[in-house]
């Protein structure tokens, strides 16, 4: 059973695709090269029509350049691999987002049905947006692309290449909180002074834990084929990550404070102006 079947209206498809959106998403992406620049033309066009899906866009696709970079100066043991494992992955995000656009609902993963549905429908905060991709980016999609790449041979020297990933991601996590708290807030370098405890359980430094699980999962389902443990591994997959969208956007934050943010993002600033400051904090950090 689906786990968000009790609700399904919340999260539902928009009633016919955007050409537009479809275009770049449409096709396998083939190279790291590709996905970037199809990815950044989806961003942007999301960006102009105020579609809060390109939130988690702005962060992905400047997160993907950084690996790339970082292959393209010798920083990993197995460069192939790696262009593998980084097309693979975003190849994971471009079959979502086509199907959720296109309204092949059953093709759409549950976190991101949750993540899709929730943005559009205009329920979320930006830093919410942001979360809600990471968790289905990495709580679900990671461990499945990581199989799909394979973990052998010199599956500890791959392992090795799979950490050094969050190396190179840890600044920018850095720059990604403090624009995302400059959104709301001119001169609030940490997003823990405007979110609280709310932020120690959703920080985007979670997304070093994700990955790690996401290691774990993939181990396991390699090595273990028998049933039932591939369909329990998925579940656990399935359930973790769309119970983890559901309670991003349950936060707790006092009730007065959320509406206040709300408004504010309704009232006086686009999604757009949200994400050049976003871009622009991150290109600060580059710089």
């Amino acid at each position: 059973m689906r786990a968000i079947r009790g609700e399904p209206e919340r999260f539902d498809p928009p009633g016919s695709p955007d050409p537009e959106l479809v275009d770049p998403v449409y096709g396998a992406f083939e190279t790291v090269q590709d996905a970037t620049r199809r990815l950044d033309t989806l961003e942007s066009r999301l960006r102009e029509r105020g579609d809060r899906r390109a939130v988690f866009l702005t962060i992905y696709v400047r997160m993907t350049r950084e690996v790339h970079d970082g292959i393209e100066t010798g920083r990993f043991a197995d460069p192939a691999w790696m262009r593998r494992y980084l097309v693979t992955f975003a190849n994971y995000y471009r079959r979502a987002f086509l199907a959720f656009e296109t309204g092949d609902v059953a093709a759409v993963p549950d976190p991101w049905r949750v993540a899709f549905g929730a943005s559009m429908h205009d329920e979320t905060l930006v830093v919410q947006d942001a979360f809600l991709g990471v968790n289905a980016h990495i709580n679900y999609d990671l461990a499945l692309a990581l199989e799909d790449v394979g973990l052998d041979p010199n599956r500890e020297q791959k392992y090795e290449d799979h950490l050094a990933i969050d190396e190179i991601l840890s600044g920018l996590v850095d720059a990604q909180q403090e624009a995302l708290a400059q959104v709301y807030a001119a001169g609030v370098e940490d997003v823990d002074a405007l979110f609280g405890r709310f932020d120690e359980s959703l920080t985007l430094r979670s997304m070093t834990e994700g990955r790690a699980q996401a290691w774990r999962v993939a181990v396991v389902r390699t090595d273990v084929t028998t049933p039932p443990i591939p369909a329990l591994a998925s579940w656990v997959l399935q359930t973790t990550a769309t119970g983890g969208a559901l309670f991003v956007l349950s936060p707790q934050l006092d009730p007065a404070v959320l509406a206040g943010l709300r408004r504010f993002e309704q009232a006086d600033t686009s999604v757009s102006t949200m994400l050049t400051r976003i871009d622009d904090r991150l290109a600060a950090e580059d710089g």
